[in-house]
């Protein structure tokens, strides 16, 4: 049975506000994983699918990275998840005839929200240049499309390809050979817009840019600092962890601009306590700090800590550690005793005594993990604030211990995988190396174009044809309205997808929808039923297998589209590899991996065993860190800090509770008491009542950029919401036309969506 979407946009006509919640998930959340699944799969439909969901027999939710526990729940899904997967595996359907009644242009016009829930694509459609709609096309005639444009180009940099996290390892590692072997390494990906700033920090200070811990870790551990991310909405699994932890003694602090309820307090709908009672305080200490005060909180802790060492020497700082297994102590230490308690308070905004109170914390705490997400990595000193995280843990040994270290909360399901196989276009030598030496030919060298350089590239005429493996990247990337005119600007542009959404409005002169396989559906080839692979946020490798019949007849995996279109665009005079045996068979695409990169030896035996397998991480295994200077690097940080113009306020983009990135479930935030409606402001009631301003005001925010191009984001209602003062918070994608182009962070050059200044105007 097919179910009607929305015929209309509901828009925020309805907005209505409410107090926020005081503690996450519970009996509320079940009844709207339940509810959302049912409208969107039926009950039946339902049960089959959602009882497969993170199982070692199942697939891996599409949503999070979140690991999996040894022990599993026979519901082992958040309420997310829930929506995630009803969102994929969902009844309803976009065919050829509704791309038949629906111009570009009314598309272009239609909200992320309504375009999402028309369902799941069913055919390949094909925008020829100067049409004002798709059409149908077959595969062959797509990848010949694709063949001709990169063809025609002068130079293979001119095409680009991106990558979303919800590709498996066996796609990504095709799509990254196929790109290497036409001659580029434009290789954006969605990592560039969220992640990068920690794979930039961890690389440079411990040799690897990943976590260093293992689930298990946080239920050693004695403290547990999560700080700037929502786990409540964006990964609630975590709070299941985090429960674990403090059963068994950890204490929390959590450190975030808006107070949000998954950390205030978590109702496990798996316990009784969580049903019956009141559940349990996560949170020891709230630390409500200003955006982008986190650097300047950890500067103090590092100072008290040597401080602390000088006051009682030998019993505070790990002196063994430091001496076996780091470099460049002495010049941190010495920057570090400089750090003004002045600038501290400004920066954070918090007091002295709070500061005080969270370090008699920490230095009673042997095992410390310091948790994070994009509270962290989307500001213009995102790196240097995760170089001194990693001083924190550094200054007690607090990396390669059970029970401690660094834990970088990645998104998608399986971005950190991607990244393990290849998908960078800043590659590794010995990467290249090893991949030349398989697939026999030269790899390009030259640097390639991360997703900033891209939206740059396009909008100059310097990249013509855009592929996107998955993902939304109109709306995932910043300055939106430039983003849509760097698109408009190519020749071609290929987004291979699941469901309709904003990328396919805004195209090139030509365009291609090329519908693939979901993570839910079983994926039947000649040679049986294949199984793909993904790597969760702590390294962890396990098999992932749909169980449902595919949305389509004319779909295929993304194995399959990516294997179709090499085999139709290289030189067939070029290294001669068996594309369509690697689209019939997945474990000969294991095999090639196995040999290519370290860490997946035996990898087709090793990944069928239960839970899968862990990849080396030599700081956590060995204390053995492969940076330049062969040891961990403590780092030297300035701080700057960001002072903000007499009016104007900080604007951080954030997730509701129904969304997971640019996929917008619904229009309620449960947990900040939004209800029927997204373009809201949160303001400090103070803030709104120096610019003369009630709860309710409608009002156009306006970012300030060095550029003086005005960026403008109409018509949001204020909310009265205990923000830090001075900060406000909107959704995204609806205020990333606020986020400049060039405002990035140093050295990752990843957009700056968590600290944009702006100010607020009356609406007209």
């Amino acid at each position: 049975m097919t179910r009607k979407a929305p015929a209309e946009d509901p828009g925020d006509s309805r907005l209505r506000v409410g107090p926020p919640k005081d503690y996450a998930a519970g009996v509320p959340a079940v009844t709207s994983s339940l509810r959302h699944a049912h409208a969107q799969m039926g009950v039946r439909r339902s049960l089959l699918t959602l009882l497969s969901v993170n199982q070692k027999t199942g697939f891996d939710c599409p949503g999070c990275a979140w690991p999996e526990p040894e022990h599993r729940h026979r519901a082992e899904f958040c309420e997310n998840g829930a929506k995630a997967v009803a969102e994929e595996a969902t009844v309803r359907r976009v065919g050829p005839g509704f791309f038949a009644e629906h111009t570009l242009e009314e598309l272009a016009g239609r909200s992320d929200y309504w375009l999402g829930q028309q369902g799941r694509l069913t055919h390949p459609m094909y925008r020829p240049a100067g049409s004002d709609r798709y059409r149908q096309i077959s595969w062959d005639e797509a990848f010949a499309v694709i063949a001709r444009e990169l063809a025609a180009l002068g130079s293979p940099d001119q095409a680009a390809f991106y990558t979303s996290g919800r590709a498996s390892n066996e796609a990504a590692f095709l799509y990254q050979l196929f790109v290497r072997l036409l001659g580029t390494n434009n290789l954006p990906d969605c990592s560039n817009m969220c992640h990068e700033s920690s794979g930039s920090a961890l690389t440079e200070t411990i040799g690897i840019g990943k976590g260093s811990v293992r689930l298990e870790d946080l239920y050693e551990a004695d403290l547990i600092l999560v700080v700037g991310q929502n786990p409540g909405t964006n990964h609630p699994r975590m709070l299941s962890a985090l429960e674990t932890a403090k059963d068994k003694g950890a204490r929390v602090i959590t450190v975030n601009p808006l107070p949000e309820a998954g950390l205030l307090r978590f109702k496990n709908p798996q316990r009784p306590s969580g049903v019956l009672g009141a559940g349990t305080q996560l949170s020891d200490q709230f630390l409500q700090i200003r955006l982008g005060g986190d650097q300047a909180l950890f500067q103090a802790f590092n100072r008290m800590l040597l401080e602390a060492e000088d006051d009682a020497p030998g019993t505070v700082l790990d002196r063994d550690f430091i001496t076996a297994h780091t470099h460049g102590f002495e010049e941190f230490a010495d920057q570090a005793r400089k750090t003004s308690w002045d600038d501290v308070l400004e920066a954070t905004g918090l007091s002295e005594r709070e500061i005080r109170e969270a370090f008699q914390e920490v230095v009673s705490a042997r095992k410390i993990v310091v948790c994070w997400a994009m509270g962290l990595t989307q500001h213009r000193h995102s790196v240097p604030t995760i170089r001194e995280v990693v001083n924190f843990l550094l200054l007690r040994g607090n990396i390669g211990r059970p029970g401690a270290g660094l834990c970088p909360v990645r998104g998608h399901s399986n971005v950190q995988g991607d990244r393990t196989m290849g998908i960078h276009e800043k590659p590794d030598a010995a990467f290249l190396d090893a991949l030349g030496a398989e697939f026999g030919f030269v790899p390009p060298r030259h640097h390639g174009h991360d997703a900033v350089e891209t939206i740059r590239a396009m909008r100059d005429g310097q990249v013509r044809v855009f592929v996107a493996l998955g993902g939304n990247f109109v709306s995932a990337a910043p300055d939106t309205e430039l983003t849509e005119r760097a698109l408009r600007n190519c020749e071609l542009t290929v987004q291979v997808s699941t469901k309709l959404n904003r990328s396919h409005a805004v195209t090139g002169r030509q365009a291609l929808i090329l519908p693939c396989l979901g993570r839910t559906e079983a994926d039947l080839r000649p040679a049986g039923e294949q199984r793909v692979t993904v790597e969760d946020s702590m390294g962890m490798v396990h098999l992932s297998r749909g169980r449902l019949a595919p949305a389509s007849d004319a779909l295929l995996s993304e194995v399959a589209i990516i294997c179709r279109m090499a085999n139709a665009a290289l030189d067939s005079g070029g290294p001669q590899v068996p594309w369509a045996d690697f689209e019939a068979d997945y474990d000969l695409i294991r095999d090639r991996i196995a040999r290519v990169i370290p860490g997946f030896e035996d990898f087709n035996a090793r990944v069928r065993r239960p839970g899968g397998f862990a990849l080396p991480h030599p700081p956590r295994d060995e204390r053995r860190f492969p940076t330049r200077t062969g040891l961990a690097n403590f780092t030297v940080n300035q701080l700057d800090v960001l002072r903000v113009p007499q009016g104007r306020l900080l604007l951080q983009t954030l997730r509701s509770h129904d969304q997971y990135n640019t996929t917008i479930y619904g229009l309620d935030d449960r947990y900040r008491g939004i209800h029927q409606g997204r373009r809201v402001l949160f303001v400090h009631p103070d803030d709104l009542a120096a610019r003369g301003l009630a709860e309710g005001d409608p009002v156009d925010i306006v970012s300030e950029f060095s550029d003086g191009v005005e960026r403008r984001a109409p018509a949001f209602r204020t909310v009265a919401y205990p923000t830090p003062r001075g900060c406000c918070a909107a959704y995204f994608p609806e205020t990333n036309v606020l986020v400049p182009l060039d405002s990035t962070a140093e050295v990752s050059n990843t957009p700056t969506s968590k600290s944009i200044v702006v100010r607020l105007e009356p609406a007209h």
